[in-house]
């Protein structure tokens, strides 16, 4: 039950308070995370030294805090309230949803300019010269995919390994958003980061595609998932996209510009285009599954308590 009240309580935290403005601790993270990145990466070393690099930012940044944070949530007395805070800091569930639809605002007011801006701050790729549809599909992309990254994942972690394994995770997924990458710069350097958080979401990403199904066209998402998800370069974002693509009734994937470079992903989904009132409806699958997700894990908690007894 212990369990249940602490994630009640951090999705409370979130959507009353929505992610901190100031003093956000990932902030800080990220800023460690550059400092740290200036002194091991190196233009000119193999690839094999540039992962062992890699290897050692990784323990580097993400080994002392989460044994500092496994040391206090053995006292006691901090344990809960610890356990609370730190999953209430790991989940973006307002925030994720208040951007998302920050975009859909500005496309209603025909304002492609500021659609194009903020959907910027939610996707990797280029956006400057996204029309309505582009833009539609990168904002439902983001929503669908950080759903896994900034939600579920974040639950599974913190019901598998309390406070520390949400912030163990948290953190990798942090490096792996900032080093990540596949290109000259990270594709050696950011491999263990990369690959660590494929592993820690590996069984999240599954289960965020299932909540999709399970919440939207069952049978569409699951048949997109089957016959779609595995030409998707990502092993975890495919899943994902493929099962939230067939939820909604909608074509995700399609070309892409990442820093100045064209991609041509795989097509995800159905037919139809993405459109503005396209962008809530991936917003509410999301709510919808936090609290599907806090209904189990409730649920499974009174069991417990129950056969224990």
């Amino acid at each position: 039950m212990t369990i249940g009240l602490s994630v009640a309580l951090a999705m409370l935290l979130d959507r009353l308070l929505g992610e901190p403005m100031r003093w956000h601790p990932l902030v800080g993270f990220g800023r460690l995370v550059n400092g740290l990145e200036r002194y091991l990466w190196q233009a000119d070393c193999s690839p094999l030294l540039a992962r062992l690099r890699g290897v050692l930012g990784v323990a580097l940044l993400v080994t002392p805090f989460s044994v500092c944070v496994f040391y206090i949530s053995q006292l006691e007395l901090w344990s809960t309230a610890l356990g609370v805070l730190a999953l209430y800091l790991a989940i973006g569930g307002r925030s994720l949803a208040q951007h998302a639809m920050q975009v859909r605002d500005a496309l209603r007011e025909n304002n492609t300019a500021k659609a194009q801006e903020m959907s910027g701050r939610l996707v990797s790729r280029d956006t400057s010269n996204l029309n309505e549809t582009q833009i539609s599909k990168a904002t439902v992309e983001s929503v669908l995919e950080n759903g896994c990254d900034a939600v579920f994942a974040a639950l599974f972690w913190f019901v598998i390994a309390g406070a520390p394994g949400v912030i163990f995770y948290r953190l990798v997924n942090t490096l792996d958003a900032m080093w990540g990458y596949r290109n000259e710069r990270y594709l050696h350097f950011g491999w263990a980061a990369a690959r660590l958080d494929d592993v820690l979401n590996f069984i999240p990403a599954r289960l965020t595609a299932l909540t999709y199904a399970v919440l939207g066209e069952f049978q569409k998402a699951i048949r997109c998932w089957r016959h779609q998800a595995y030409s998707w370069k990502s092993p975890n974002a495919g899943p994902v996209m493929a099962a939230g693509a067939g939820a909604l009734s909608l074509q995700l994937g399609g070309e892409a510009t990442y820093h100045g470079e064209l991609q041509q992903r795989p097509l995800l989904g159905l037919d139809k285009l993405p459109q503005a009132s396209d962008i809530p409806r991936a917003v509410s699958l999301v709510n919808r599954g936090m609290l599907l997700w806090l209904l189990v894990i409730v649920m499974g908690g009174m069991v417990i308590c129950l056969s224990a007894v």
